[in-house]
C-alpha cells in the first residue's frame, strides 16, 4: 500500500541532487505535521504497521505505527543516511556513539560510554549518518506512537543485531524484499 503525502508535506520542492540529512529531517517534520495522513495509518494492537511514502529526491520514506511496548531491536541502515520524527506519542531511541566496522565481524565488545538515549515526544526527531546503529522503542503501556522515517539512498539492507551488555552480535541481514 502506498500513501502520497498531502500538499503540506510535499509543497516545498527539493533540489535535483541527492537529499541531505537536513532535507530528510525537513521532509519527516513536514510530513508528521500532516494530521490527515497521520490519522489515516491503520493501527494494529499487536504489531507495528507501516505504509510506504514518496520521499524527496528518490529517498525511501515510511509512516510507522508502534503499538504499546513495541520496538525495532538493534539495527543499522547500512550505507543510507536518514531521519525520523515522532508524529504522535513518545518514542525512545537507544543508539551507539561509535563507528562500527561495516564488514568482517560477527561479535564486538563495545567500550564504556558509547551508549546514547533520546526521548522523542511528538514533534521531535533526528537525522543520522551512514551505519548508525540504534533501536527505537514505544515504552508506553497504553498509547500507540506514530513516526515518519526517510532514508537515502533507499535502504539496500538492514543489519540486525543482538545486544548482551557490552557485546553486540550481528544476527542477520535483511534485504528490501524482506520488508516490502
Amino acid at each position: 500500500m502506498s500513501v502520497t503525502p498531502s500538499a503540506p508535506a510535499a509543497s516545498v520542492p527539493y533540489p535535483a541532487q541527492a537529499p541531505t540529512q537536513a532535507d530528510l529531517l525537513d521532509f519527516v517534520r513536514r510530513t508528521a505535521a500532516d494530521t490527515e495522513l497521520i490519522a489515516s495509518l491503520p493501527l494494529d494492537p499487536q504489531g507495528r504497521t507501516w505504509v510506504r511514502l514518496d520521499g524527496p529526491g528518490g529517498s525511501e520514506a515510511w509512516l510507522i505505527g508502534w503499538p504499546p511496548g513495541s520496538g525495532t531491536g538493534w539495527h543499522d541502515h547500512a550505507e543510507s543516511v536518514g531521519a525520523f520524527l515522532t508524529a504522535r506519542g513518545v518514542l525512545k531511541e537507544n543508539s551507539l556513539a561509535a563507528r562500527l566496522p561495516t564488514d568482517g565481524w560477527k561479535t564486538l565488545e563495545l567500550s564504556d560510554g558509547v551508549d546514547r538515549e533520546r526521548r522523542l515526544p511528538a514533534g521531535r526527531g533526528r537525522s543520522f549518518g551512514h551505519h548508525h546503529v540504534h533501536e527505537v522503542l514505544n515504552e508506553s503501556t497504553a498509547e500507540h506512537a506514530i513516526s515518519v522515517h526517510a532514508y537515502y539512498p533507499p535502504l539496500p539492507q538492514i543489519r540486525r543485531y543482538s545486544r548482551n551488555g557490552p557485546v553486540l552480535r550481528l544476527e542477520h541481514v535483511e534485504r528490501p524484499q524482506d520488508w516490502q
